[in-house]
């Protein structure tokens, strides 16, 4: 396959809560794993052929050298951690999710819902999807799909999911509750392919101040993003905040296209090599959209490959300021090799670097386990809730290049922002960990306070709505039917906290993603903390 149609892929493992068309989405991400989509392999292999094909595609095509007769006789997992952390094995429905998220393109009917006193919440509804033209609408409850009754049943959510997703073409009739109407209605729709955006939110922070957040670099990002720009800058914007906080890559070459958008021409944007890959440069084409407007991206320590690549090229060409705090550190490039019975092995064929020649790749020396655990140990040795200093401190090891304009920057262990705002956990207790955990949250606002509200009121107060003390006492009394024990002190505590978890998810539950991020950055540290660095 020719090099300028081949894909590099950086995947997520999230957390999920919400579902389109039967995918999970995430309303918090930890994402850090990646791949590249390849040539066939062979077609079906047992278990044994299948490690001896792994340990020949190693001799092949691995980035480092690697004595490959130690890792005969080891199970295929095994094999692969041996490695590094990001080279793993996909079974068969693992790997078409991992393909289907990034391409964004879903078969299915094109719903977001979730899963609430065991029926399923519809939430949102994709715009020219099956669902949106059969009359599918959020607050719709899902009853009955074709002769199965997933109401009260308490099945898995992989049960619920497999019962709505399907193949392009299939029927499903579903059987839904509207709130209002004396009897369930009976819909019949045919699954299509779903397109879903990689923008989560677009919109006007101020009078020339355009805010835009991805979630991952899919196959449509590029283009969306512009979509997203040329409506912008048609309202005045002239400074623009990229958010990649949460956002854990994807295809390099979305990333590659979206920096053609914000860097001049004949820029390095990163380069990528390995033992059997040569160097590859990718280039900016210039004449994008937003060359020469005031810039800052966003990150934090779930921003990781493809997303730390466009930072890095920002931060190396000096074409803007970088705000947050230190992002995940994977400079790894997998790529696909996929087997006949659809499962895959993603394996690490090369390293990229910024325009300057940093690896960003933090260390794997200690082995996988302690590599899993490397955010963990930022948060407990105060790297992420400390001073600037800390942040400081856990740089100094590291190789430090300097930028045009005699900027400091360094390489190992994720992109340093330039400013640093700490992590805030004022209010996040044991109590608050368990409410978050068992998502009782969402499940208050969804089953409760989501119906005392309208999308109208909502939108008319976004500046000045507060969840009244009626709401959370509501909430409390919530818990207690729920059986939750409450510690006052620390429900207490954890009241400002709270109460804003419930706004935005409230204006989630109404106006989907953009609503949600609209709500949540009227208060977000790292928002204000960039619109400063823009004036």
């Amino acid at each position: 396959m020719n090099r300028n149609t081949r894909h590099h892929l950086f995947i997520a493992l999230t957390y999920s809560v919400t579902l389109i068309g039967g995918m999970f989405l995430g309303y918090k991400f930890l994402k850090d794993q990646g791949f590249q989509i390849v040539r066939p392999v062979v077609s079906n292999l047992d278990n044994t052929h299948k490690v001896d094909e792994i340990i020949h595609l190693i001799d092949k095509n691995y980035v480092d050298e690697v004595n490959t007769t130690s890792l005969y006789n080891l199970p295929i997992d095994s094999i692969l951690h041996q490695l590094d952390p990001h080279s793993m094995y996909l079974p068969p429905e693992e790997a078409n999710e991992q393909m289907e998220t990034l391409e964004g393109n879903f078969q299915g009917i094109g719903i977001e819902y979730y899963v609430l006193n065991d029926s399923l919440l519809v939430t949102s509804v994709v715009k020219a999807g099956p669902a949106y033209e059969a009359g599918i609408k959020p607050g719709d409850r899902i009853i009955k799909v074709d002769s199965v009754y997933v109401s009260g049943k308490k099945l898995p959510r992989e049960k619920m999911v497999g019962r709505i997703k399907g193949k392009k073409g299939t029927p499903v009739e579903l059987v839904v509750y509207r709130q209002g109407l004396s009897k369930p209605l009976t819909l019949k729709i045919k699954r299509s392919s779903v397109i879903v955006s990689s923008i989560d939110a677009s919109y006007m922070l101020n009078a020339n101040t355009g805010y835009i957040r991805i979630s991952k670099f899919g196959a449509n990002t590029d283009v969306n993003f512009a979509d997203s720009l040329s409506v912008l800058k048609a309202k005045g914007m002239t400074k623009l905040i990229l958010d990649l906080r949460d956002n854990g890559g994807g295809y390099l070459s979305a990333a590659t296209s979206l920096a053609n958008q914000i860097l001049p021409e004949n820029k390095l944007i990163v380069y990528t090599e390995g033992k059997h890959e040569p160097r590859t440069d990718y280039i900016a084409s210039g004449g994008g959209l937003f060359e020469h407007g005031k810039l800052a991206i966003l990150i934090n320590e779930y921003t990781a490959s493809a997303s730390e690549i466009l930072a890095g090229a920002v931060q190396d060409l000096d074409r803007g300021v970088i705000v947050g705090r230190r992002s995940f550190g994977k400079g790894l490039v997998q790529e696909q090799f996929p087997f006949g019975d659809g499962s895959a092995v993603n394996l690490t064929i090369a390293r990229y670097y910024t325009p300057l020649g940093r690896s960003i790749q933090k260390s794997y020396k200690k082995g996988y386990n302690a590599y899993q655990r490397e955010l963990d140990d930022r948060f407990n040795d105060g790297e992420l809730t400390a001073s600037r200093l800390k942040t400081e401190d856990s740089v100094k090891k590291n190789i430090a290049f300097v930028t045009g304009a005699g900027k400091k920057v360094f390489g190992g262990g994720g992109i340093h922002p330039d400013v640093f705002v700490k992590l805030d956990t004022i209010g996040y207790n044991k109590l608050y960990y368990t409410l978050s955990s068992e998502k009782l949250m969402f499940d208050f606002v969804y089953d409760i306070l989501g119906s005392r509200y309208n999308s109208q009121y909502l939108v008319q107060n976004m500046d000045t709505f507060d969840v009244s003390n009626n709401d959370f006492q509501a909430f409390v009394k919530y818990l207690q039917r729920k059986k939750v024990i409450i510690d006052q002190r620390q429900l207490n505590a954890a009241k400002p906290v709270i109460c804003n978890d419930l706004r935005v998810l409230l204006f989630k539950y109404h106006l989907g993603d953009p609503g949600y991020y609209r709500a949540l950055n009227q208060h977000d540290d790292v928002v204000k903390q960039a619109l400063a660095s823009l004036q």
